[in-house]
């Protein structure tokens, strides 16, 4: 058979894997994309944006459901998933009609079909209509994602649950949802089934919400959860899980000690993802895995093959889309002659409830624990003026400062808590006091002139040392 040979190949088209090849084929290069299913990567298919469509209808629901108290009066409000779905849809196709474009303008080829390797930087793809090609790069960039795992739990594989994938296209609100797991896509999701008005139920394994987050921010987060009409179960042990998701599932499990009985209509499982690395050949071209599935990489995502990089989370990079990114930065600046390292890069998260949590840079559990000096200033978000325009008064401003003044640490549940990080983050990486930030004028009343606030509050020459 014959080998078709590229400058550059890419298997996956996630977001690293996609602007690495079209950066490559602008310049010239004679470039192929392999992709199996999801054209642009699962961001604008069926992950962050999606989800985050979706979040805002189920937004717009509890806005108009709460509408008397802005003195406005509506009729009985009903939620069309049908509509729901058909606006989410028209979003995917007119992002996916923007990669192709983007496919077209750049010169990149893209394959649909299933790659393996089969030897050194060479890829056998299937296409859909089961015809092989064998493709050779001089360079090849692995950017392969990863999936919704299912836990090893009697029963569970059988009941049929759903991933937020399914979950994503479902055309009716479930009756009574129950979620395991209590991450970022777990309640995402748990808040707008709820606020779309189904009945959920949220079963996390640790003894509370957001075990990586400092106490302050979990309880409120729960807090919001539970006032919104969402069960919070925590420290929940599954046994067993008998009947079908759609129809009725019951779980059977241990809380606190005491055994019990969780019922409802629908699952979700939300408790992690696994690396897209198996089946693929990787022994066969010499990249190596990690013992966790993940393709093994130095800090220049370089893999233990020659020429051969790994990109986003099969490289186990953090599990966010801007991060993937990032990682195509990395890689195309060290291929230009730099020397970027993924070591002691910013991590920005944002988990997009309403309203939004945000966080740079270190928790106060962190920065004790690495025996860490700072002070710590925190905000109410009602302290803020603007929330008391709009009626959103629930949340606070977290900000950690090191002796010397730097920003060690920032977190916001607030409203549009995301827009608060760029600042914060300029100033850590730029390494400046947080009098940079306190010395801004602010237009007013902004969400972002809590920053001056939040500053404000910093304890002056008082240290806290863990």
């Amino acid at each position: 058979m014959t080998i078709e040979t590229y400058d550059a190949l890419v298997l996956g088209c996630g977001e690293s894997g996609k602007y690495i090849a079209w950066h490559l084929a602008k310049s010239g290069q004679r470039v192929a994309v392999i992709e199996d299913r999801y054209i642009g990567g699962s961001c604008p298919n069926i992950a962050c944006l999606p989800s985050k469509n979706l979040i805002a209808s189920a937004s717009v629901a509890r806005i108009v459901r709460e509408s008397a108290a802005f003195g406005i009066q509506v009729g009985e409000v009903s939620v069309s998933m049908e509509a729901v779905q058909a606006r989410k849809r028209a979003m995917v196709d007119g992002l996916i009609a923007l990669h192709r474009e983007r496919f077209t303008v750049s010169g990149a080829e893209l394959v649909m079909g299933r790659g393996r390797f089969t030897a050194e930087r060479t890829i056998e793809v299937t296409l859909a209509n089961g015809e092989p090609r064998v493709m050779r790069g001089e360079r090849v960039f692995l950017d392969v994602g990863a999936f919704a795992s299912l836990p090893d739990l009697p029963g569970l594989r059988h009941a049929v649950p759903m991933t937020h994938v399914e979950l994503l296209d479902l055309e009716g609100v479930p009756d009574h949802l129950l979620i395991l797991g209590g991450g970022y896509i777990a309640l995402e999701l748990a808040q707008a089934m709820r606020r779309f008005g189904g009945k959920v139920t949220i079963c996390e394994r640790s003894p509370r919400l957001l075990p990586h987050e400092d106490d302050d921010i979990a309880i409120e987060v729960s807090a919001l959860l539970r006032d919104e009409g969402i069960t919070i179960l925590t420290d929940v042990a599954i046994a067993s899980i008998s009947g079908l998701s759609g129809d009725h599932v019951t779980l059977e499990a241990t809380i606190g000690g005491v055994k019990r009985a969780i019922e409802g209509t629908h699952l979700l499982v939300a408790t992690g993802k696994t690396p897209n690395t198996r089946d693929i050949g990787l022994d066969r071209a010499g990249i190596e895995m990690t013992d966790h599935g993940y393709v093994r990489v130095n800090d220049r995502l370089e893999t233990t093959a020659q020429n051969v990089w790994a990109l986003g989370d099969c490289a186990g990079s953090p599990a966010f889309t801007h991060m993937s990114f990032e990682d195509f930065r990395i890689v195309r600046d060290n291929l230009a002659g730099g020397d970027r390292r993924t070591t002691g890069r910013q991590v920005p998260s944002c988990l997009f409830l309403e309203p939004e949590l945000a966080r740079i840079g270190l928790t106060e559990t962190e920065a004790r624990a690495q025996g860490l000096a700072f002070r710590t200033a925190t905000l109410p978000v009602r302290g803020i003026l603007r929330s008391r325009t709009t009626g959103e008064t629930r949340g606070l401003l977290k900000l950690l400062v090191a002796p010397d003044d730097t920003i060690v640490g920032f977190a916001a549940f607030a409203p549009h808590a995301g827009e608060f990080l760029p600042v914060v983050q300029l100033a850590m990486a730029q390494g400046l006091a947080y009098h940079a930030i306190e010395a801004l004028v602010i237009a007013h009343p902004t969400w972002s002139e809590a920053l001056v606030t939040l500053c404000g509050a910093v304890p002056r020459g008082t240290t806290l040392v863990s």
